[in-house]
């Protein structure tokens, strides 16, 4: 029952990073304000970091009923340990990144960034081998 649902979470998160793939291509000014609300509040800034855990945790997981193991496991693992570092960085030092990061990705970069996000959405519920 446990790995049918960690199966469902990463399904749904690669559709969640396809859907955001289109605001990135339809609305790169609404993406860009969203990324600059990363770390703003307390409640943002520990409910991003803590629902972020699902997918990590669900990705390994599913790891080895997958098709490329490695892939979740890597990935997972990474999405796992920058989470839990994340909990440990002062919010407003998060928020102050996410504020240059938003500064230097202009519309335009997030658009042409926008199929890297569709790619990667399709390879995660590719990777799933069942459901």
């Amino acid at each position: 029952m446990i790995i049918e649902i960690a199966q469902w979470i990463v399904l749904f998160f690669g559709l969640f990073i396809i859907f955001i793939g289109c605001i990135m291509l339809i609305h790169p000014k609404k993406a860009r304000s969203i990324l600059r609300k990363a770390g703003s509040t307390n409640f943002i800034n520990y409910a991003e970091i803590t629902i972020r855990l699902l997918p990590a945790i669900a990705l390994i997981i599913c790891s080895e009923f997958s098709k490329f193991p490695a892939a979740f496991k890597v990935f997972g693992g990474i999405m796992l340990i920058t989470s839990l570092v994340l909990y440990f960085v002062p919010r407003k030092i998060h928020h102050q990144f996410s504020l240059k990061s938003a500064a230097i990705l202009k519309p335009l970069f997030i658009r042409l960034l926008a199929p890297f996000a569709f790619l990667l959405g399709g390879l995660i519920i590719y990777n799933l081998n069942c459901i």
